[in-house]
């Protein structure tokens, strides 16, 4: 619990009806406050099922906008999906309204012990993981956040010895206000998200570092040596009070830094106060390719730092497979394999993609543009790819990049592309969904953008 000033607030305005709105107005109306829950769209676009959840709870509601009884509340609550720049927000914050994000509202009642996951890329696989090792080793573990189940769900139902495993975006970052977890992780910052930041990678990278702002002495922050960007920050940014510890894969980090974790002679290594454990050989890991090998050496630090064995560490980490939608095999048709990595949203995870395969690419890419500068993949496009399939909204921008560089033709919906992918693989070629875009100009998110490619791709 964190020294919240509960008597400044009586009641709070919601916005937005999706899982995180829905989950802080019943966690806030349980705990007695008066609760109105505002969507922009029209009821009938709300989710069924979440409406039904709300009724339950008797929260007032209103549908189709926002209307000036969202300003009569002492706060609001954005899903992390309003963006700061929205007239509701601005609107607030100009009459002296606090804004929060639902997950600083759970925190205020969540008496476990907060492990936060954040970064551009990695951030589910890195979550899932982390749970996974705590579950084996017998702790109660929550796993939510931005992974898909909200916070709110299940903050007040946790005990002193619970540990909740959060996943954390920047946009859940931008309204926190005390929310101070034991052990914030920062796999990596690199351009994501800018055109909700002004175009600005300082202030993306700012929101990030958020995450740090409430620790002291007695938390930790856990940090990837080799970002430069990252490290920087927190090495020689102001306000980083925690205990450092940092995972590196080109040897051993700093002196400096207490404890972390490293590759070694080909093993995932953990280290502290002078001393070595080597924790599991990188071949036996499920996951495969450098990016996974990253953030299995997050996942060891927070487990080392609560005790947990290697022997329990070690046979988590070798049974962990990948989540799905990032970097997920789909189907093997004659010798051609098809993998869906929808969740790669931006085109640093789609670098990490690239690296990943030994085999020819035909690389289906594209959809709603974030300002990407795919200079960044070129020359692994270059080496790696034989072909690739231009999808969305950005179609024209990829043509224009690549075309010269590899041959790259336009798809008109996902299955027009799986199809024309599929026609331009031979055996022992890789089929590989990885748009580097936001996935709204043709579908609701990036699952169900993963979860199509994989119907057509299972239809063939």
């Amino acid at each position: 619990m964190h020294k919240v000033d509960f008597g400044k607030y009586r009641s709070f305005s919601v916005i937005g009806a999706a899982r995180s709105g829905v989950a802080a107005a019943k966690l806030l109306k349980k705990k007695g406050f008066k609760v109105l829950l505002s969507d922009s769209n029209p009821e009938e676009k709300v989710n069924k099922n979440l409406l039904v959840e709300i009724r339950a709870k008797d929260i007032n509601t209103e549908f189709g906008g926002h209307s000036p009884k969202v300003f009569e509340s002492d706060a609001l609550i954005v899903s992390p999906g309003v963006p700061q720049s929205s007239a509701v927000i601005q609107t607030a914050l100009s009459k002296g309204i606090e804004v929060f994000s639902e997950i600083e509202i759970a925190s205020w009642y969540c008496k476990g012990k907060i492990i936060a996951i954040t970064g551009t890329n990695g951030k589910t696989t890195t979550t899932t993981l982390i749970g996974d090792i705590f579950k084996d080793a017998g702790f109660e573990t929550f796993v939510c956040g931005n992974i898909g189940t909200a916070f709110s769900e299940f903050a007040d139902e946790m005990t002193k010895d619970s540990i909740a495993v959060l996943e954390v975006s920047s946009f859940q970052l931008d309204n926190i206000k005390y929310f101070n977890p034991l052990i914030a992780i920062i796999l990596n910052i690199t351009p994501d998200h800018l055109d909700r930041y002004g175009n600005s990678f300082g202030e993306y990278a700012a929101s990030k570092m958020r995450i740090a702002e409430n620790q002291d002495a007695n938390g930790h922050i856990v940090f990837n040596y080799d970002d430069e960007t990252l490290k920087n920050l927190v090495l020689n940014g102001n306000g980083v009070s925690a205990l450092k510890s940092a995972f590196s894969m080109n040897g051993k980090v700093a002196e400096n830094i207490g404890s972390g974790a490293y590759l070694k002679d080909e093993s995932l290594t953990y280290f502290y106060n002078g001393g070595i454990e080597k924790v599991i050989d990188k071949n036996n890991l499920q996951i495969k390719g450098p990016h996974n090998i990253y953030n299995s050496l997050a996942a060891i630090i927070p487990a080392k730092l609560f005790d947990i064995p290697n022997e329990s560490l070690e046979k988590s980490l070798s049974a962990f497979r990948a989540v799905e939608h990032r970097l997920e095999f789909v189907r093997d048709i004659n010798g051609i394999k098809f993998y869906n990595d929808s969740k790669a949203t931006n085109v640093n995870a789609v670098w990490y993609a690239l690296q990943g395969f030994d085999a020819p690419i035909v690389l289906i890419l594209g959809g709603k543009d974030k300002g990407n500068d795919y200079r960044e993949i070129k020359d692994l496009v270059e080496k790696n790819v034989k072909h690739i399939v231009a999808i969305g909204e950005s179609k024209e921008k990829v043509v224009n990049f690549f075309e010269g560089i590899v041959r790259v033709t336009r798809a008109e919906s996902m299955e027009d592309a799986v199809n024309k992918a599929a026609g331009e693989a031979r055996k022992g070629d890789i089929v590989l969904l990885s748009p580097a875009c936001a996935s709204f100009d043709m579908f609701d998110n990036y699952e169900h953008r993963g979860r199509e490619f994989k119907r057509i791709v299972n239809a063939l």
